[in-house]
C-alpha cells in the first residue's frame, strides 16, 4: 500500500485530548469528530488538511486516555498515515482497529518538516521525501495489520472474512 501526501508536523507527547478535546467525546458521528480534530492545538487544521496527508510526530504520539475517537477523527479528517518516533500502545492498536496506518521511524520523525511531501510504501517501510529524494526506513507493517487497513479496520475485516468463509 502506497501513500503520498503533505506532512503535518507535531512534537512529542501529543495526547488524545489534544487530538480530540474531551468536550467532543459525546459525539459519535465521525465527520463531526473530524471537524474538531486538533481544535485546541491547531484550530485551522481541518480547513487546511487534504485527503491523503501524513502526520509526522515525535515520541509517544496518542498518549492519554484510550478513546477510539482520536484515531477516528484523524482518519476521517483525511490523514492516511502517521509516522512517529513512537506511539502510545493503546493508540497504536485503536488506529489499526479503525484502519489508520502507523509507522515508527525516528529518523523520519526528526528530519521531515511541516509542508514537506512524502511518498510512503507501508508494505516495505520505505519513506521518500519528495523534492530531494531522501529515503528513510521504518519497520514495515505486518501483513495482517495491512489487511486490517485495506479492509477499513477490524470490523470491516471481520465482516469480509466471515462472508468469504460462507
Amino acid at each position: 500500500m502506497k501513500i503520498k501526501g503533505k506532512i503535518w508536523k507535531f512534537g512529542d507527547d501529543i495526547d488524545t485530548d489534544l487530538i480530540i478535546p474531551a468536550r467532543y467525546l459525546n459525539v459519535s458521528d465521525a465527520d463531526e469528530l473530524a471537524q474538531n480534530c486538533f481544535a485546541d492545538l491547531r484550530p485551522d487544521f481541518i480547513a487546511d488538511v487534504s485527503e491523503g496527508d501524513i502526520i509526522v510526530a515525535g515520541k509517544n504520539f496518542g498518549c492519554g486516555s484510550s478513546r477510539e475517537h482520536a484515531p477516528l477523527a484523524i482518519k476521517t479528517a483525511g490523514i492516511r498515515l502517521i509516522i512517529a518516533e513512537s506511539f502510545a500502545r493503546i493508540f497504536y492498536r485503536n488506529s489499526f482497529n479503525i484502519g489508520l496506518a502507523l509507522l515508527e521511524s525516528g529518523a523520519a520523525a526528526q528530519d521531515l518538516s511541516e509542508g514537506d511531501a512524502a511518498a510512503v510504501d507501508i508494505s516495505t517501510g520505505r519513506i521518500e521525501r519528495i523534492g530531494d529524494g531522501k529515503i528513510f526506513t521504518a519497520k514495515p507493517i505486518p501483513a495482517f495489520m495491512e489487511e486490517l487497513i485495506n479492509a477499513g479496520g477490524l470490523v470491516d475485516y471481520t465482516r469480509k472474512t466471515k462472508l468469504n468463509k460462507g
